[in-house]
């Protein structure tokens, strides 16, 4: 019985450390990932980010972001290790061996008329007959009248002094650390017992993998909806223009989920009429274009609405229901239109290849949700054959000041680029009409702006040139400069009210054929993987290609002082040489202009 209630009084700690175990590693991690996604968000400090309240942690906006479920988890499973740590502080003085000598305040092999004396002055103080305190009448019945039979029985005694124990020598025990009435397996206990093993070892696992299975029947592991897969794969077309990338970007599952209430009625209507210069609406039958629009799938109707209340920049005046599901679009956006460039990449051709012009389209589409630009600042104009789009991104610009400065031949977003300080400021203050701060915000975004320029290497194995018909091993690098000297930064971009990564796709690609043939997204924001994955692919090409341990060690040391300098490893491609050189490098950002 002894070992039982000890085994009980040991159930906590068994809890404790079960719990302890993957809690802490857990816990250790999740906190060091937090400070270092912190330490990589470096991101634009102009006034109109600043304004954007978009970085700003207030005391709401931190428990919001604080408050997802597996945090919470966290923090309960904590309180949860708190409170058994306070309760077995707090208990564990309850659990005491039984040392005879020790109860009696004798020490050991004491005479008999010192065990006598002890015990008497003892049950002066503890005797029930002189202390009425019921806890003073357990310690003499449980504690005190134990010891003393014990030291009292000659052969008790010998047993104690020689084996530790009043019963004598006694064998190894086992025990669990379960609670006694667990323990205790009959009648009710039993049921209970038998209803935990059940519960822990059968129904727990199977609720888990009916809620797993159910889930990733829906979604893939990207979180995208196979549903929306499915759609985005069936309207992908080799012909698909950038214009129309968005008819098909929003047939997405998750839009349509999206409830349609009749309070959206009137406030999607005022929206149309902002908006509707973007719809590609037919002018001369803008009636009939106007009837088409609104009998397309409500849920389609409010997706194209709002996005288009985001390319615009007219999102100001929506009702918080419907701001509410702007807000969920635009976060589902990033991996929507990650997938669909997949489908865009997807090998249909006969030769493996993927379609290079509703590729172009859908970077071209996250480019303007992510910067808020409208469509239609794409088109040619101004004598630019890249639009205004790369103008709009730019703090406090407009088309007015666009066509300002077009007027002194600034034409083009590389030709802003390449002017002096002084002369840019010149011409942002007397011709645009900005003043001196407005100025700086613009300086200050251009020095964030990323140029990128790639190293691309052609050789093939054993030989110096490249003949027709060799096989070609090309390798790319990427190397990514700002003005201000950073490497790893979010991209400018006050109007998305989430953070988002600055990413890059290297296409290698004919833009006669509308093949791809080599596709391969880009990141410069995490250091250590670019590491990783750059010393992989030397250390492979190397070994492909038979070099020395001694030459793949060179190489990769090499490898990593390129990334450490701001540089990503791309496409490591084979290909057939072609004397007609028809292939070509295409590299465009998903992010910034």
């Amino acid at each position: 019985m002894a070992v039982s209630e000890e085994n009980s009084a040991l159930f906590p700690i068994f809890v404790l450390t079960i719990m302890a175990l993957p809690l802490v590693p857990y816990t250790i991690v999740k906190i060091l990932n937090a400070f270092y996604k912190k330490t990589m968000t470096i991101h634009c400090q102009c006034s109109v980010c600043s304004n954007s309240g978009k970085y700003k942690k207030s005391i709401f906006k931190r428990i919001s972001n604080f408050s997802t479920c597996s945090n919470l988890t966290l923090v309960l499973l904590w309180i949860v290790m708190v409170m058994l740590i306070y309760y077995i502080k707090n208990t564990s003085h309850e659990i005491k061996v039984f040392e005879p000598f020790s109860i009696l305040g004798l020490e050991p092999g004491a005479s008999d008329s010192d065990i006598k004396k002890a015990y008497r002055r003892l049950s002066i103080q503890y005797h029930p007959d002189k202390n009425p305190d019921p806890e003073a009448h357990n310690y003499f019945v449980e504690y005190i009248s134990k010891a003393y039979q014990a030291l009292t029985d000659p052969v008790s005694r010998e047993n104690f002094e020689k084996y530790g124990h009043p019963d004598g020598r006694q064998g190894l025990q086992m025990g669990i650390a379960l609670p006694t009435f667990l323990l205790n397996i009959d009648g009710a206990s039993g049921g209970i017992l038998l209803l935990g093993i059940v519960g822990v070892c059968i129904l727990l696992p199977l609720v888990l993998a009916v809620i797993y299975l159910s889930r990733s029947a829906k979604y893939t592991g990207n979180y995208v909806m196979h549903q929306t897969i499915s759609a985005y794969y069936y309207f992908m077309k080799p012909s698909l223009a950038p214009s129309k990338v968005l008819d098909v970007f929003i047939k997405a599952a998750e839009f349509i989920e999206i409830p349609v209430r009749r309070s959206d009625a009137e406030p999607l209507q005022k929206l149309f009429v902002l908006v509707r210069s973007e719809l590609n609406l037919d002018l001369k039958n803008i009636r009939q274009e106007q009837a088409k629009f609104w009998k397309q799938h409500p849920a389609f109707v409010k997706a194209e609405l709002l996005i288009q209340a985001q390319l615009t920049r007219e999102f100001s005046a929506l009702p918080p229901a419907l701001l509410r599901d702007f807000r969920y679009m635009l976060e589902l956006s990033p991996r929507l239109l990650e997938e669909l460039m997949k489908m865009a990449l997807l090998p249909r051709t006969a030769q493996g290849h993927g379609w290079l012009r509703p590729a172009i389209g859908v970077v071209e589409l996250s480019q303007n949700i992510i910067q808020a630009v409208p469509l239609s600042a794409r088109k040619i104009a101004g004598g630019s054959s890249e639009g205004v789009a790369t103008f709009l991104q730019l703090p406090h610009f407009n088309d007015a000041i666009v066509k300002k400065i077009a007027r002194k031949k600034v034409r083009t977003f590389q030709d802003l680029r390449d002017m002096t300080l002084e002369d840019r400021a010149e011409l942002l203050t007397q011709v645009a009409g900005l003043s001196t701060a407005e100025t700086k915000d613009v300086e200050m975004v251009l020095e964030m702006m990323p140029s990128l320029t790639i190293d691309i290497t052609c050789e093939t194995e054993g030989e110096e040139g490249i003949q027709e018909g060799d096989i070609v091993t090309m390798h790319a690098w990427i190397t990514l400069k700002r003005g201000n000297g950073l490497v790893a930064a979010l991209p400018h971009a006050p109007y998305f009210p989430f953070n988002k990564e600055e990413n890059f796709w290297l296409l290698l690609a004919d833009s006669v054929s509308n093949d791809v043939w080599i596709s391969q997204k880009v990141s410069f924001m995490d250091e250590a993987v670019a590491i990783t994955a750059a010393s992989k692919a030397i250390e492979e090409l190397k070994e492909g290609s038979g070099a020395s341990l001694k030459e793949i060690n060179a190489a990769v040391r090499e490898a990593v002082e390129r990334v450490k300098s701001g540089s990503r490893n791309g496409a490591v491609a084979n290909g057939v040489a072609d004397h007609k050189g028809n292939k070509s490098s295409s590299e465009s950002s998903d992010d910034d202009e």
